[in-house]
């Protein structure tokens, strides 16, 4: 099974296949796989002794960055991803990023943003949206309209403890009024908008 796989210059991992939500424009909704990696739906979750241990398969000076981003949402797993992630930095002193919805807190009934703090150094937060029906019907979240706020909660946490937070919306999936409504949002977060291709 694909634990790692390669994006352009990044090294991305892939711990989980678990996700509180089925977004409409997620790609794992009809492809099994990113470029070359191989399926990306696991056979079982891998323990973080054997995610750290396929790390020495790959030649990691070629790599910009390690992201936890696969078929799943990454703070389903946030202990192993955090061991993971100390890991890669003491052993490969590499750019952490993390691709979230922005909903683990919520996963875990408590603050993780604290959790972050010296091991994560990019976290990416799909916004989606600026206003929280939208975000409902876009991301079909398990925790319904209380979703919304509690991925902004998150970004107002986590910028206090990593250097540098992003809120995604992706072309073609809202208005441009609505971008500009979203950008608004992450001038009051204090964290950097970017829109993202979407990829077919």
């Amino acid at each position: 099974m694909t634990i790692l796989y390669q994006v352009h210059d990044n090294l991305y991992v892939n711990m989980t296949n678990r996700c509180p939500c089925a977004c409409t424009f997620c790609l794992r909704q009809n492809r099994n796989e990113m470029e070359h990696s191989g399926s990306l739906w696991l056979e079982r979750e891998p323990s973080a002794e054997e995610v750290k241990a396929a790390f020495a398969d790959w030649d990691m000076d070629r790599f910009k960055e390690v992201v936890f981003c696969g078929f799943g949402e990454p703070t389903e797993r946030i202990e192993e991803v955090l061991e993971v992630a100390a890991f890669v930095k003491t052993q490969y002193n590499k750019t952490i990023r993390i691709n979230t919805n922005g909903l683990g807190s919520l996963i875990h009934g408590r603050d993780i943003a604290p959790s972050f703090a010296g091991k994560i150094d990019i976290v990416s937060i799909s916004l989606n949206t600026p206003n929280a029906e939208e975000y409902n019907k876009l991301t079909r979240s398990k925790f319904g309209i209380a979703a919304y706020q509690g991925m902004l909660d998150f970004a107002r946490e986590v910028k206090q403890y990593v250097s540098q937070v992003v809120m995604t919306t992706v072309e073609t999936t809202i208005t441009k009024e609505e971008e500009a409504q979203c950008r608004a949002i992450c001038e009051e977060l204090g964290v950097t908008y970017r829109i993202r291709p979407f990829e077919d």
